[in-house]
């Protein structure tokens, strides 16, 4: 049996959006000034490209672009974890590759469409990916509103593929998802929580490691801080401060993808607030409601500042 060494990250990692400029292209020092005030707020790590940087809507060679730009930018100052899920799986392999070439900590892969369904197949492909030179995997067990992988494939393949490390749980319900594979693997499977980060006091319970936010990195990493000293009141608190947001944007992915955006682009990180095509509009109601969370943001930024 191999035994595989919990993965030592800690902390809050962001998912970056991905700017673009007027003429749609990405927009690089976007890039830079979002990153460098993610490091200052606190944040140990980046992933990108992944669903909150509207994945889907970038060719290969944008996805590898940002994976080396986000790469050199933080080399000594943050761990960068590759998105290489792709529809085609060849996509997959050239990702991972790209990533292990400008040195990522880390590769996140999700199952291919293809693959879905079928335990051998979703093994086989995990342990090819990995084969390509991966150090660590980092698996993404995603089913919005759905169970996800089933259990005990996830502590097999944990059990079978070294570089294998990482899990992150983006299911429905996320909580009793943590503590199964957790129990099933030893507690030394290492598990990050994204989307349902409207349950973070929870997740934090249950021995999540990492939170894979997309803003608020300052009050993510209050929370963590906090908990981590055994202040569960005091994370508790700043948790429920940032829980308008959480409930706004976790209607749905676009919705949290063009909320964000706009914040970024009010605090002059973003030179525009401009998404790719979108099934769901960011209606006048939306606008509005966003608008007043920015300010109750602008507001709380401030208060975070005074409080001891």
């Amino acid at each position: 049996m191999i035994m595989n060494d919990r993965y030592p990250l800690r902390g809050v990692v962001v998912s970056l959006n991905t700017p673009f400029d007027e003429q749609d292209r990405i927009d690089f020092p976007s890039v830079e000034r979002a990153v460098e005030s993610h490091l200052l707020e606190g944040a140990v790590g980046f992933l990108t490209p992944a669903q909150a940087g509207e994945v889907a809507e970038l060719s290969l060679q944008e996805r590898i672009e940002l994976i080396r730009f986000v790469r050199e930018l933080t080399v000594g100052r943050a761990q960068v974890i590759a998105g290489a899920t792709a529809d085609s799986e060849s996509e997959s392999f050239a990702l991972a590759e790209a990533a292990i070439r400008v040195g990522c900590d880390c590769v996140l892969a999700e199952v291919p469409p293809g693959r879905q369904g079928n335990a051998n197949a979703i093994i086989d492909f995990f342990r090819s990916l990995a084969a390509a030179g991966i150090e660590t995997l980092m698996i993404q067990d995603l089913q919005w509103g759905g169970p996800g992988l089933d259990v005990q494939l996830i502590a097999t393949m944990f059990e079978s593929i070294p570089a294998f490390r990482c899990l992150k749980v983006e299911v429905a319900p996320a909580g009793p998802k943590y503590s199964a594979v957790l129990e099933a693997t030893g507690g030394r499977l290492h598990v990050s929580g994204g989307w349902a980060s409207d349950q973070m006091i929870e997740a934090l319970d249950r021995g999540v490691d990492v939170f894979v936010s997309t803003a608020m990195t300052r009050f993510y990493r209050r929370i963590l801080d906090a908990y981590s000293r055994g202040n569960r009141d005091e994370a508790q608190h700043w948790f429920h401060k940032i829980l308008p947001v959480l409930a706004f944007t976790r209607q749905h992915l676009e919705i949290s993808i063009h909320f964000y955006k706009q914040l970024f682009h009010h605090r002059g990180l973003f030179s525009t607030r401009h998404t790719r095509k979108r099934s769901i509009p960011y209606d006048r109601y939306h606008e509005a409601c966003g608008r007043s969370l920015i300010a109750y943001l602008d507001r709380l930024e401030a208060e975070a500042v005074d409080f001891r």
